[in-house]
């Protein structure tokens, strides 16, 4: 018994020492000094639950990426310096006047707007899907495939059935699919697809150095076509998608089928993350296929923890910052940070039509509490909150005045933000801002204006689980 106590109580100042020495990183590293105060008085105070959750939680930079993108920089980089210095001139856009104010968004893609593209909105699943397959139908050399959510019901045996069929042909097919959010994907599945040729990972942030670090996703809605056509947005492959739950139908997102020279940036982003998993990059096509019949100009953005600053969150502001008459931001999540509030607060007080339309229906409990805990600080300012009422939306789009619009996979959340590896397209182009206009005009129709009462009139235990919700914030 003696041996056992003092066992024990070696155990437990071990722990606590790793604890302490977890508190002073934490100190040293977290983002703000209320998430330094948090953690280091929980590390201290409950060890044996807190350190763990540090382990997994904690990284603020996803390390092994940022590593794997060095080792594989130049190999990238080469390949992509095969487009030519002409193609660089003529394809990269000189924006006009008015499009000025979005040069800083260059900076955080770091890659420019382009020129000679083309797009087309894909409202729903039933277009989002027919575009893809009939893209995916199309292709001659290889295809890129990148999802989060891959099923294996109607929709996924449909995707197989396609990617399959085209491996047969002699097509080259790699297939990225995220593990935990396909943690229900069958393995059936994944060695059809094997035994089929194509070539199919999972990415994962853990590995035999980051063990723990399972807190990084790859939210990453990706199809690429020969690099001249890339299909970006919301969908996942799942029947839900398609509006088959009868508890979230019918199901509102939205995608975008670009073709041009911003389709060679979502295949860079694709050919990273590959990288990452893989340790080779696939021998793809990077001559920028020009559309002179269509000058729409294109910037392809991705974002992720292994970027130098938090270059999503810093979009958003940026964008907002952007806005003259008007910002409208659709997101089935909205859980921001103090500078994207900051910013959507300042610009309804300099008389900017600030809109952010969110579901009436939850598909994550905590998330839909913690929205309800910002309405005080946006409706008091001036920024109108919108719950769409059909079915359940899942889109993230943006609309700034009449000249931007951006369609891709970034929430107004914390983990898109900061944890998730995300991609959005954005147009400088007034043409295809006006299709998103109307598009969202009919989304506004179908949703109802709230005010602060909605939440003030809820019961006490309601408010009590919304302001538990908002503690959660970081980590949703």
């Amino acid at each position: 018994m003696d041996h056992l106590v003092l066992i024990l109580g070696i155990a437990f100042a071990l722990l606590e020492l790793a604890a302490i020495v977890a508190a002073a990183h934490a100190v040293m590293t977290a983002r703000t000094s209320q998430g330094a105060i948090a953690w280091a008085i929980s590390l201290v105070t409950f060890p044996f639950i807190t350190l763990p959750l540090y382990l997994i939680l904690s990284p603020r930079k996803f390390q092994g990426y940022i590593t794997a993108r060095r080792a594989g920089e130049l190999e990238i980089h080469r390949i992509v310096d095969k487009v030519s210095e002409e193609d660089r001139a003529v394809v990269r856009a000189e924006l006009k006047d008015e499009f000025q104010r979005f040069r800083a968004m260059e900076r955080l893609a770091e890659m420019p707007f382009t020129h000679w593209n083309d797009a087309e909105l894909l409202i729903d699943g039933q277009a989002t899907f027919s575009a893809i397959f009939e893209g995916i139908d199309s292709a001659k050399e290889y295809l890129l495939v990148q999802f989060y959510i891959v099923h294996n019901d109607r929709l996924g045996t449909r995707l197989k059935s396609h990617l399959l069929a085209k491996a047969k042909q002699g097509v080259r097919v790699f297939f990225l699919y995220d593990k935990i959010g396909s943690h229900k994907l069958s393995a059936d599945y994944i060695n059809d697809l094997s035994q089929g040729g194509v070539e199919i990972k999972a990415f994962t942030s853990s590995n035999h150095v980051n063990r723990f670090q399972i807190n990084f996703r790859n939210h990453r809605k990706i199809v690429i076509v020969d690099g001249h056509t890339a299909y970006v947005g919301g969908h996942n492959v799942g029947d839900e998608y398609m509006g088959e739950d009868p508890k979230l139908s019918p199901w509102r997102d939205t995608h975008v089928k670009v073709c041009g020279p911003a389709a060679l940036g979502v295949q860079l982003s694709f050919i990273e993350d590959w990288h990452w998993i893989a340790g080779v990059t696939p021998d793809v096509n990077w001559k920028a296929q020009l559309l002179h019949d269509n000058d729409k100009q294109v910037l392809t953005l991705p974002t992720g923890p292994a970027d130098e600053f938090d270059t999503c969150g810093l979009f958003f502001v940026e964008a907002i910052n952007c806005a003259k008459s008007r910002v409208w931001i659709i997101s089935p999540y909205f859980v921001p940070d103090e500078s994207v509030i900051s910013a959507l607060q300042l610009a309804a007080m300099r008389g900017v039509d600030v809109r952010i339309l969110l579901p009436s229906k939850a598909d994550h409990l905590l998330v839909y509490l913690a929205s309800f805990s910002y309405y005080q600080e946006t409706l008091s300012a001036g920024i109108k909150l919108y719950r769409y009422e059909k079915g359940f939306l899942h889109q993230k789009v943006l609309l700034v005045d009449d000249d931007l619009a951006a369609v891709g996979t970034a929430n107004l959340d914390n983990r898109s933000f900061r944890l998730n590896f995300e991609i959005t397209m954005l147009f400088a182009d007034t043409s295809f801002a006006k299709q998103i206009e109307l598009m969202l005009i009919e989304d506004f129709s179908n949703s109802r204006e709230i005010g602060l009462e909605e939440y003030q009139s809820r019961p006490l235990p309601f408010r009590v689980a919304v302001q538990v919700a908002r503690l959660t914030s970081p980590m949703l």
